[in-house]
């Protein structure tokens, strides 16, 4: 059979891993087509490229051209067991593989650069796509956020590199064989499915060991690679660092040489220390970044990553944070670029494990706002725990001003502050509250 009759069914389709791929294969010339629990930008965005999605969990749904000898379907891990359409699939023994194992069949002839880590991959992967399409490199991306440049999660400019982002969650990121490797960060995650922070150490040594040419490492983390940082020494390092109103000034420390005066158009030094990794990656590989360099003075940012905006009057900041390390990031930068104004935090937290296992960590840097609102839990792939719910979570925040809010009064809860810089963070459906607020009235600041 010729590869491109090879037909792809996506369970969870509009899921921001999936939709890239779904994409890039339809591009290839491959029909593809796929389920999703419910309609999004994301499935809307599809459907207008060509792509037919069901929303039903139906077998009768499923086309009849779509057999076992000429479909791949590919499910993502947030589908469950009982699903009707995955069990069909599988008991009529056609070929199904989660998506990280289909990311690297399509990426095994190519030069890999994959980005790991327990927060940091999207900026860092964007980061690097930014520089090397700066560059006039032959590269695809897929990206796990959407692109503010592109609109967009993937970027299909050739074949000869491909930018992927290596996820950690079910240990995905082993199927990949990557060429060149980074690891932003190794804070405890995902321990529903490792039990503890050494099985998740372990995974990440495993993938490390993957990496066939060079691997760069957060300063700190114990693992073998070149290391980089933000203001102290290591292979790779910025130094000379200055806060502008919407970025930083600094100079970039390579093994070799040091280039001065770079500005970045991003706030929060964790995005500072993306750059950093990103630049890193590159001259690691032997690429030219000096004339890349220039171009991280527009780079125009990543959906919901520390994104800023003026909503009538107010600072509204809108990031994906939604482990306690991220939302301890945003905060510094909150208080680095915004320190005379006062805020407000409202925070969905995702997965009662997550909120199980972090409910200390989470109610100590939440308690640092001037003011906190919560969300119900966005439950995702996850069933109710019991004791484990938003109101806990509030009962062991320490600063009195506190509560819980719904979705239909989202708006109301920013429009009525008084707040003169709102904080919006989560990885759940707050994403839908906040994306309905910018076609509201937001002007970038």
């Amino acid at each position: 059979m010729d590869q491109k009759d090879i037909k792809y069914y996506f369970l969870g389709i509009g899921g921001i891993g999936m939709s890239s791929l779904a994409k890039y294969l339809f591009d290839s010339g491959h029909q593809v087509m796929g389920y999703d629990k419910k309609q999004s930008i994301i499935t809307d965005k599809l459907i207008a490229s060509g792509i037919p999605i069901i929303f039903e969990d139906n077998i009768e749904l499923i086309p009849y051209n779509y057999k076992k000898d000429n479909t791949k379907v590919v499910y993502t891990p947030a589908i469950p067991g009982n699903h009707l359409q995955y069990n069909y699939f599988v008991e009529n023994g056609y070929s199904v593989k989660k998506r990280a194992f289909l990311l690297g069949e399509i990426t095994k002839n190519s030069i890999v650069f994959a980005i790991a880590g327990t927060h940091g991959k999207t900026t860092t992967a964007s980061f690097l796509s930014h520089l090397f399409e700066s560059a006039n490199l032959k590269f695809t991306a897929f990206i796990g956020g959407v692109l503010n440049s592109k609109n967009s999660n993937l970027i299909n400019k050739g074949d000869k590199f491909t930018i992927v982002e290596a996820d950690e969650y079910d240990r995905s990121f082993l199927h990949l064989s990557p060429d060149y490797g980074c690891i932003t960060a190794m804070d405890a995650d995902h321990l529903d499915v490792y039990g503890d922070y050494n099985e998740m150490e372990k995974a990440y040594a495993e993938f490390s060991k993957k990496i066939t040419q060079k691997l760069i490492v957060a300063s700190g983390l114990k693992l073998d690679g070149f290391t980089y940082s933000v203001n102290e020494n290591a292979n790779y390092y910025a130094s000379n660092i200055n806060i502008d109103k919407k970025g930083y000034y600094f100079d970039f420390n390579t093994p070799e040489r040091t280039f001065k005066n770079i500005y970045l158009s991003v706030m929060g030094e964790h995005n500072l220390s993306n750059a950093i990794c990103a630049l890193s990656l590159m001259d690691s590989a032997g690429l030219n970044i000096e004339e890349a360099l220039p171009s991280l003075a527009n780079f125009a940012g990543v959906s919901r990553r520390m994104e800023v905006f003026n909503y009538k009057g107010k600072i509204l900041i809108d990031d994906y944070a939604h482990h306690p390390k991220e939302i301890e990031a945003v905060l510094k930068a909150v208080k680095s670029f915004f320190k005379e104004k006062t805020n407000k935090v409202i925070f969905q937290p995702h997965l009662y494990s997550r909120t199980r296992d972090f409910m200390e960590d989470f109610a100590k840097i939440l308690s640092q706002f001037d003011e906190v609102e919560l969300m119900e839990i966005y439950p995702a792939r996850e069933l109710p725990i019991n004791g484990v719910n938003s109101k806990a979570l509030l009962n062991k925040i320490t600063n009195p001003n506190k509560k819980i809010i719904s979705s239909q009064n989202f708006l109301s809860s920013i429009e009525d502050s008084m707040a003169e810089l709102i904080v919006v963070l989560g990885a759940g459906d707050i994403s839908e509250n906040i994306q309905d607020l910018k076609k509201v009235q937001l002007n970038e600041i």
